[in-house]
């Protein structure tokens, strides 16, 4: 239990009751669990929610595929001819 043992946790428990009284501490217990169920309610909500969002990307749109295989083609070479006088061609320098 957290690296804790026996007595650590019967002397963090004896400090709890100490400072917060026996009456305390069913009320502190509740709010504790109500707060942990709410936490999980929500992890399970937003793992729903990602999980609807991954199975509709599972199905690309036309566009997503037509931009898929755009990207997937070598871009067109140029020529040395076609370059703007200035221009300088990629991987060559001029002395």
């Amino acid at each position: 239990m957290f690296g804790l043992g026996m007595w650590e946790v019967l002397i963090i428990l004896f400090i709890v009751l100490l400072l917060f009284g026996a009456k305390r501490l069913p009320e502190i217990g509740g709010s504790l669990g109500k707060g942990i169920r709410e936490f999980k309610g929500s992890l399970t909500d937003v793992q729903e929610e990602l999980k609807e969002i991954g199975a509709g990307d599972a199905q690309p749109t036309a566009r997503q595929a037509e931009a898929d295989s755009r990207r997937d083609e070598d871009p067109p070479l140029r020529d040395a001819a076609e370059e703007e006088p200035g221009e300088e061609a990629q991987g060559t320098e001029r002395t």
